[in-house]
Parts: structure tokens; sequence; C-alpha cells
């Protein structure tokens, strides 16, 4: 207990920092970690444990000691006894069920009795089993393996996937070590960093998962170095078509993927290619509101190796529903931030994956790789009609 340390951790799982402390960067680049920002006004900014965050850092490597021991060092006052049994109960949850493939078969294999008969008799699980094949595994429906992640996040036991992925089409690509204007390239250590935390050199561990860098970091620069070590046919999702053209423009420029292989798909333009571009909105467009999706196609047009989404925060509902049928390609997410409007951040850990690799921005500003931010506070005069929206 140190009441000069910058932080103070209440029993409601809420983190209280103070801005202006001397300890407040590295403090706050801890908490980055494992919890998530939820306030951030002048002098103190307010941050939540949560089960996903905690699922994130334990996916990442970080164990319950370890995030006792952070807090700890932070804070003011003694950690209450209720956070301490939580962040262990939690943490201790995410690995404890696993997904596996023996063959045809998909497996959930657990060396916890008691829980592996929770799930076999859970009626949100029930739907995608098959059968149970001892006390330590089921057998679940190989094509509902997205569902089945869903449905174990739901009861509170996120599976650790192992089960592999499809290898898809191969394609060479190779980096440049000169743009096309003559520059030399090479990617950033974080940026090379972030893509092998994502490819985890082929293993099962790896493949799957979110890459959670700041704007202007080069998240596009991670999604063509993962490309390089996959070496295999490419599915790009982004938001607009502003962003197909810069993704194109940057493959084009940093890889050796010559044109031809490259391919558009948005309204203006449906060429599938070895590589493909696509954004979120045709997609997810339809011609009423009871048809079905016709582009969804997309997703299995191709023998895809690796499907990437780009601003993953902004991924549409409709489309998760696809991307549960599609567990077996590799999938990475690109983000400045885990948080979605709509709230379904659970199900971008179970279908896209959890969190492989974040770099805090105050890290690369001092790094120099981003610009350093300056804010100024601008005040307006409202109406007061306007006002009532705010209230």
């Amino acid at each position: 207990m140190n009441p000069t340390n910058p932080m103070i951790v209440q029993s409601d799982k809420t983190i209280l920092l103070e801005v202006d402390h001397p300890q407040h960067a590295e403090a706050r680049d801890a908490l980055a970690q494992f919890a998530e920002l939820e306030k951030s006004p002048e002098h103190i900014h307010t941050y939540r444990l949560s089960p996903l965050s905690l699922w994130n850092a334990a996916a990442g490597g970080m164990t319950a000691e370890q995030v006792m021991d952070l807090l700890t060092q932070y804070s003011k006052y003694a950690i209450p006894m209720n956070i301490a049994v939580d962040i262990r109960e939690y943490m201790n949850r995410y690995g404890r069920i696993k997904l596996i493939r023996e063959g045809d078969a998909l497996l959930l294999t657990s060396n916890d009795v008691a829980l592996m008969a929770e799930v076999y008799h859970h009626k949100r699980t029930q739907p995608y089993i098959l059968r149970q094949l001892n006390s330590h595994t089921i057998q679940v429906d190989a094509s509902r393996r997205g569902h089945i992640k869903q449905a174990l996040i739901h009861i509170g036991f996120p599976a650790e996937d192992l089960a592999g992925y499809t290898d898809g089409s191969p394609l060479p690509v190779k980096l440049r070590d000169m743009t096309l204007q003559g520059d030399e390239f090479a990617p950033r250590a974080y940026q090379y960093a972030a893509a092998a935390a994502f490819y985890a050199g082929g293993a099962p561990s790896g493949g799957s998962g979110v890459v959670v860098l700041p704007c202007g970091a080069g998240k596009t620069i991670v999604g063509l170095a993962a490309m390089a070590d996959i070496q295999r046919a490419t599915l790009i999702l982004s938001p607009n078509t502003i962003a197909v053209r810069q993704w194109i423009n940057e493959i084009l420029d940093k890889t050796d993927i010559p044109p031809e292989m490259v391919g558009e798909y948005t309204g203006d333009r449906k060429d599938i290619c070895p590589i493909t571009v696509s954004t979120y909105q045709i997609l997810t467009y339809r011609p009423s509101e009871d048809a079905d999706f016709p582009h969804f196609s997309l997703f299995t047009s191709y023998d895809w190796g690796l499907i990437i989404y780009d601003e993953v925060h902004l991924l549409p509902a409709p489309v998760f529903r696809v991307t549960a049928e599609i567990q077996a390609r590799r999938r990475m997410g690109l983000t400045a931030t885990l948080v979605r409007e709509d709230g379904r951040e659970a199900d971008v850990f179970s279908l896209i994956g959890p969190k492989k690799y974040d770099v805090p921005w105050r890290e690369l500003e001092r790094q120099g790789w981003i610009a350093t931010a300056e804010c100024h506070e601008i005040r307006v005069s409202m109406t007061e009609d306007e006002q009532l929206n705010y209230a």
C-alpha cells in the first residue's frame, strides 16, 4: 500500500488513474494490457476490468499473478479481495476448454470433467454437439465451429481454438526492398512483431486474432507482412471504396504481386483475383430486407488462405454470421480499438480471434513513428433545443 501511487482499484472492477501523476504513462501502459478505458476526462481516467479484457490478456500469455502484480505495483491501497478472486477466476477460464481436430472430427476437450458435463447439457451448446466420447471429450459439428465458440464464450468459458486451418491456394508474396517510387522500404520492428505474433510460425495457436495499433501506425503494412508469411490467396475487407484503393496501391507498391493478380470487388467492379479487396458495404447489400445477401458468395468463391478484416470494430453484424461459417480460414483483424458501438466485442473475440498484439500509442509517439497529439478544447454555444440532445 502506497498512497503516493497513481491508481485506485475499486471493488466494482473500476480503476481510477490520476492523469497528472508522474507514473501515469507507465501505469496507463500496464492497464492497457488487461483493462478497458471507459472514461477519459481531464484529471482522472476510469478503466474497467471485464471478462473480455482479462481473456484477451490471458490469450496474450499474461497470467493472473502478473495482472495482480501490476495492480499492486501502481495502486494506492490494497486490492479488494473480490477483485483478486475474479481476476484469477476469469483468466483461468480461458483455454480450459480446447477445440482440436482429429482427422475429420472436431472435438472439445478439457481436463475439467464437471465443466465438460455442464457444456454437454447446456442449452446453448447442445445444438452443436454430436456425441460425448468420454468424460473429457465431446465431438461437435465441424461445420458449426464458429457457432460453438460463440456459445462457449456466452456461457463464460471461451475456447482456445487449436483446430487448425485450410491452407488455401498458394500465392508467392514477397515484400519489396524498394517501392515503385524508388524509396527504400522495410516494415518497422513493431509491424514485423505484430505479423509474427499473428502467424505464430504457422502453429495452430496462430492464424486468427486481432492486431491493435494506433491510427497512422501502418496497420496495412502488418497485413502485407502477414500475407508474406502465409503465402496464400487473401481476401481483404475494408470499410469503404477509398480504403479498398489504398490497400491495392500499397499491395502493388510494396509487394512483388503483379497488378493482374489483385482485384477490386466493390459497387464499381466485381473482379475476383488471388488477392481481392472488397468493402463491408457491398457484402451487406441486399435488394430487400427479406432477401439473401448475394455477395456473401465472395467468401467461398475462391480458396482463400487468409481473410483480413480492416477496421474490425466496424465489422457489420451480418458479416459475423458468414464469418461463423468460415472458421477454417485464417482470419486477421486490424483496428485501433476493440470497442464496438453495438457491444459485440465477444463476437470479435470468438469469431475473428483474441487480441494478438497491441502497442500503446504513447510508445509509438515516443519512438517518433506517429505524430505527437495536441489536444485543444473549443467551446461552442448551443441553443436550448441543442442542449437537450446532450442532456
